[in-house]
């Protein structure tokens, strides 16, 4: 999502005549897209503008601005060393790409869920859904400029739900899709996959991230009976146990996630699944992590993105007392890396 946010941002900056700067120290303007699910990321974006403010006596006309996803007292504490912040909104702007390979969509943004561990409800707000007729239309005008491979983006994107309703009756593109009128409020996310898989071309359909809660009976269909929709399904755990996963707030349990992997497997056989997994969250014993060992060797997942906890200022979970230590985080961490390789 942020690369996608920064191809555009890019691409609104090169509209009003900016010009990559071929150094940094040359850039009469710095963007910064701020990241905050990590501590990490976060105190790198404070190193940077220290260290960008330090060298400006060589560059006095030097801008820095900030944007993305970034808490209130980030913005507070930032403020006075920064020139402006912007807020991440949704960037009409399409991307100018380089190479006729991956292209990003946005297609949804910000999270309803609010997961313990998360600022992403706090960053980019509650969910709200691209028009569905816009969605399309950049998807066929991408195709048409040979682009291959179509990557749908959202913070939760298969609880898409258009949110103006689609008449494909009356759209330009109603020879492409053969869908019909589609009413308000029915063209949900396996909806709109389908009808991009309808739009002729050679190309391949993914989408970034989804939440279990959401993956339906329904989408599972829409994605076996595609022949453009991608067999690689990314679908986060975070956890292989229940009392873990209640205090994350995460709304299933082990037994609804095994089901669903079974559902895949039995309805798509070529499906490559990966997921992410959270090590080291306030409380959680040997045992429990043990329980994640299991299931990953269960599951066999293609590949998993392991984070080790760090506390987020304003979620629930930073409530909590981070009780596990950062080489245990490490070593947890080693072992699931280990066990996907």
């Amino acid at each position: 999502m942020n690369k996608s946010d920064s191809e555009r941002i890019a691409t609104q900056l090169e509209k009003k005549g900016y010009q990559l700067a071929r150094q940094l120290k040359e850039a009469d303007l710095v963007v910064i897209n701020v990241c905050s699910i990590r501590q990490s990321a976060v105190n790198r974006v404070y190193s940077k503008v220290r260290q960008l403010n330090e060298q400006r006596t060589a560059n006095n006309e030097q801008k820095i601005v900030l944007t993305g996803c970034i808490l209130a007292k980030d913005k507070k504490q930032l403020k006075g060393q920064v020139n402006e912040i912007w807020p991440i909104v949704d960037l009409k702007t399409k991307p100018k790409c380089q190479s006729l390979g991956q292209v990003f969509v946005p297609i949804m943004t910000g999270c309803n869920n609010f997961c313990s561990y998360c600022v992403v409800p706090y960053t980019r707000g509650r969910e709200y859904s691209r028009p569905a007729q816009k969605i399309i239309k950049e998807v066929k005008d991408l195709v048409k400029k040979g682009y291959k491979k179509i990557t749908l983006l959202g913070q939760n994107v298969n609880s898409y739900q258009d949110q103006e309703g689609l008449s494909l009756r009356d759209s330009p593109w109603n020879k492409d899709c053969l869908l019909g009128t589609v009413p308000l409020n029915t063209l949900n996310f396996p909806n709109l996959l389908k009808t991009l898989n309808d739009i002729p071309g050679s190309f391949q359909i993914e989408f970034l991230t989804s939440h279990p809660k959401d993956m339906s009976d329904e989408l599972i269909k829409i994605i076996s009976q595609s022949k453009k929709i991608s067999r690689e399904i990314h679908l986060p755990v975070q956890s292989g146990d229940n009392q873990i996963l209640k205090k994350m707030n995460r709304g299933y349990t082990i037994n609804h996630y095994k089901k669903l992997i079974k559902k895949i497997r039995q309805q798509i056989p070529q499906a490559k699944i990966s997921t992410d997994i959270i090590v080291g969250f306030p409380g959680e014993t040997r045992k429990q992590f043990q329980k994640t060992i299991n299931l990953v060797k269960e599951i066999g997942f293609k590949q998993a993105y392991v984070s080790a906890y760090s506390p987020r200022p304003g979620t629930a979970a930073a409530k909590s007392r981070d009780n596990i230590t950062s080489n245990e985080k490490k070593r947890r961490k080693r072992i699931i890396l280990d066990l996907v390789k």
